[in-house]
């Protein structure tokens, strides 16, 4: 683990480097999450670096004083682009809300990546009211809900999806609410058209929470956009599916020539 101090706090990251020439990739995980939901992705390493991030509030990262909504997207954004210039990250890779934060550093600051990848997430991440009630009075409930079939997880190993509820319970209830508050606030369907960088939706076939056609109007309206189905996985398809997964992330970046 290595770490970077900003805004007052300290951002926590890993770097898997295994002597690949291809540009780094900033990992940037989704509510609830932390760094190590991108361990499917090591593989890569031989071609591109990995960097993942721990954002404000998880795994072994700060907290930031953020409220939910722009204040606590803006912060996460922050860690990012700490990360990035510490370690010359050029590519995003973003999962569900760490999606939507690569979304708003296109759009919002002046870091321009040679690409971008953009998966289990959307230009509009609206959440279930019976969700975020129970991320309010009954995180248990939630935690289950989340884990679901064909929500974060399509068909899991039973390891996976108990690492990922150990993940989410660690993280904690106010976290993870913020998270996903933060999410439902997310909207930025009118804005897609603003963005030039080389872009990637990568989709589960049958994740339930950013269903396939997410990320179809992602391919549609982000003027050099473009899809790929990863068979066989829910929203979590880098951890559910890596191999196929990182296939389609390296076919990618070879073509768009990063």
């Amino acid at each position: 683990m290595e770490t970077v101090s900003h805004n007052d706090r300290t951002t926590a990251y890993e770097v898997v480097d295994r002597g690949g020439d291809g540009p780094p990739i900033c990992c940037l995980h989704g509510s609830g999450g932390a760094r190590d939901v991108w361990t499917g992705q090591h593989p890569l390493a031989d071609r591109y670096p990995i960097v993942a991030v721990d954002l404000s509030g998880h795994g072994d990262s700060d907290d930031a004083d953020a409220s939910a909504g722009y204040t606590a997207l803006s912060a996460y954004a922050d860690d990012v682009l700490a990360v990035v210039e510490a370690t010359d990250a050029s590519v995003l890779l973003g999962n569900s809300l760490g999606g939507a934060i690569a979304l708003h550093i296109l759009l919002e600051r002046s870091f321009d990546p040679d690409a971008v990848v953009l998966t289990g997430t959307g230009a509009r991440l609206g959440v279930l009211d019976d969700l975020l009630e129970w991320l309010e009075s009954d995180f248990e409930r939630a935690v289950e809900f989340l884990h679901g079939p064909d929500r974060l997880f399509h068909d899991p190993d039973p390891d996976l999806r108990a690492e990922s509820m150990e993940r989410m319970y660690d993280c904690g209830q106010a976290v993870t609410r913020r998270d996903f508050l933060t999410s439902h606030e997310f909207d930025v369907r009118d804005r897609l058209g603003e963005i030039e960088t080389p872009a990637l939706a990568a989709y589960g076939e049958h994740d339930q929470l950013t269903p396939p056609w997410f990320h179809e109007y992602l391919a549609d309206e982000i003027e050099r956009g473009e899809l790929a189905e990863i068979e066989d996985a829910g929203h979590l398809a880098m951890l559910e599916q890596p191999t196929a997964f990182n296939a389609v992330v390296d076919e990618f970046l070879t073509a768009a020539d990063t």
